[in-house]
């Protein structure tokens, strides 16, 4: 049976080589991998599980304090109900709130990327929350390394392009499900928007990809792994060469529909400069270039949001 692979990242430092060619080649057949040896200590991501879950547990009117209107969810908490998969009728059974890249309000940024909001009511929410952050960002940046040097690119090439990611952290709540006919998804099939996502908690059963033969593969990890998927940004500007695969949340059909889930999404965005033109070292005569016209990071970010039902 088909699986998509784990890779420990440790093999980046000790069997390079190796380790790249595997990496490479589980993007280019599922766009997903796992990612297990990061180092990432699990106090870590247990602690802004906790603090994640606290802030769930509160009252409907409390959390909606934190909602910003004609905010496109950049920042705070989104309802639950409101994000729809592109082209789906129907809106995903979550609620999330987004924790953003701190930047100087001076920034050349700052007009796009506003300042994070923190809930009052769990205190060691923006601690715990931000360490994760950071600590995602930094593995994302090791993975994009790799990445870089399978398709030919120096290893640092990525580095300046996401030092001022509009990167965003989503934790995620999909509440229990108590009615047996609900025709809405957990989260409904979709392509992530952003260069990779990095998932934490994906142990719960329930995350599915589309493989090439069209068959949904579900995904669980074990022990350390983080599942990191490519999306459409680097699809594009790779030209399909890591594609950005479909991927749902399916409710799940045993007593487990009536528990909540909880999983952790960093989406790891390019800064809001980069402009996403296809790389000639990705173009060949099997792959001819398939976007002719280049576009910011930016410009691409807030036509996908129109898109989902956020903006």
């Amino acid at each position: 049976m088909k699986k998509v692979p784990t890779l420990d990242i440790r093999r980046y430092d000790t069997d390079r080589e190796a380790f790249v060619a595997e990496l490479g080649a589980a993007y280019r057949e599922y766009g997903f991998c796992g990612i297990s040896g990061h180092g990432i200590p699990k106090e870590a991501i247990d602690g802004a599980y906790d603090a994640f879950v606290r802030f769930f547990a509160l009252p409907d009117d409390v959390k909606r304090q934190y909602h910003i209107p004609g905010g496109g969810g950049a920042r705070g908490y989104t309802p639950f109900k409101v994000e729809t998969a592109k082209d789906s009728q129907f809106a995903d059974l979550k609620e999330f709130w987004h924790i953003g890249r701190e930047i100087p309000r001076d920034s050349v940024f700052a007009d796009v990327m506003p300042p994070n909001i923190w809930p009052a009511e769990v205190p060691d929410f923006k601690e715990k929350g931000y360490v994760l952050y950071d600590a995602l960002d930094q593995l994302g940046a090791r993975v994009l390394r790799a990445l870089a040097l399978h398709i030919d690119l120096p290893e640092h090439f990525f580095d300046d392009k996401i030092d001022s990611g509009n990167a965003i952290l989503r934790p995620i709540h999909y509440p229990p499900i108590v009615a047996d006919d609900v025709p809405n998804e957990r989260a409904g099939a979709h392509e992530d928007i952003n260069f990779i996502t990095l998932l934490v908690g994906a142990s719960a059963e329930g995350l599915e990809v589309l493989t090439r033969e069209g068959e949904w593969l579900p995904i669980t990890t074990e022990g350390d792994a983080i599942v990191v998927n490519i999306g459409d940004m680097l699809q594009r500007l790779t030209n399909h060469v890591y594609p950005s695969t479909t991927h749902r949340v399916v409710n799940p059909k045993n007593a487990n529909a009536r528990k909540p889930r909880y999983s952790v999404p960093f989406f790891l965005h390019p800064n809001p400069d980069v402009v996403l033109d296809v790389l000639p070292s990705c173009v060949t005569p099997d792959n001819p270039k398939r976007y002719p016209e280049p576009i910011t990071a930016h410009e691409y970010l807030q036509e996908r949001l129109r898109q989902i039902k956020l903006i």
